[in-house]
């Protein structure tokens, strides 16, 4: 049985990720340079990005869900595994919290795609242009997000196809809500893009040992069979 407490916590680790709320910092930047007096496009701009990114990360979603139902004969060992899984993940994130290293393994976007994404993000200028780069910049999230997507899609994969879809898109819309949240107070301009990106600095440890908290505990939770 599915708990919304896994998939929420889950999708809740996923959504804090500070390379995810990076790469919305640099596309906002962006859509502010190329149009600066016009605010609207930074609206539409931030929200065909999310809805991008939105869609893409749905179907991933699909894709690893059935792969793991074919597996549906060892399923056991699979929850257990991927509770394994995520205490794994737990561990690299509170290690990045105590001893903090750009590009962390399996927490952080490694530092040979930032260039690259980079110089992709800074080439947009217009709402239809995000849309399009959204899509291409999810496979350099990857890296940093699949984590805990891949234990979601490992729970979700127990239920029926039809009935994966309201939790994938459950799962998703709490992935995208900070990068909607962020697109809405630049756009309103109740905050600088420079004021959240030296946020998010200040405050990268803290965001990692959240994460390593959540993922932790699920993990433990998953292995001894109470959520399962």
């Amino acid at each position: 049985m599915v708990n919304i407490l896994q998939i929420a916590g889950l999708a809740i680790v996923d959504a804090i990720n500070p390379c995810a709320l990076a790469v919305m910092a640099v596309v906002l930047i962006s859509l502010l340079l190329a149009n600066p007096k016009k605010r609207r496009n930074v609206l539409l701009g931030g929200l065909s990005f999310t809805l991008a990114v939105f869609i893409l990360y749905f179907i991933y979603g699909v894709g690893l869900t059935y792969i793991f139902n074919l597996l549906a004969t060892i399923a056991p060992i699979i929850i257990k595994g991927l509770g394994l899984f995520a205490i794994i993940l737990g561990i690299f994130n509170i290690k990045d919290y105590l001893v903090y290293k750009p590009g962390g393994l399996a927490t952080e976007m490694p530092l040979k795609f930032r260039p690259k994404m980079k110089l992709w993000v800074k080439r947009i200028t217009s709402p239809k242009g995000a849309f399009v780069i959204g899509l291409l910049i999810t496979f350099f999230l990857l890296p940093c997000t699949i984590g805990p997507y891949v234990v979601a899609s490992g729970i979700l994969s127990q239920l029926s196809l039809i009935s994966r879809i309201p939790w994938l898109l459950f799962y998703n819309l709490i992935f995208i809500l900070p990068m909607i949240a962020i697109t809405l107070i630049i756009y309103l301009g109740v905050i600088t893009v420079d004021k959240i990106s030296s946020w998010k600095e200040k405050n990268i440890r803290y965001l990692h040992l959240i994460e390593g908290l959540i993922l932790t505990i699920l993990g433990i939770l998953m292995v001894t069979g109470i959520l399962h």
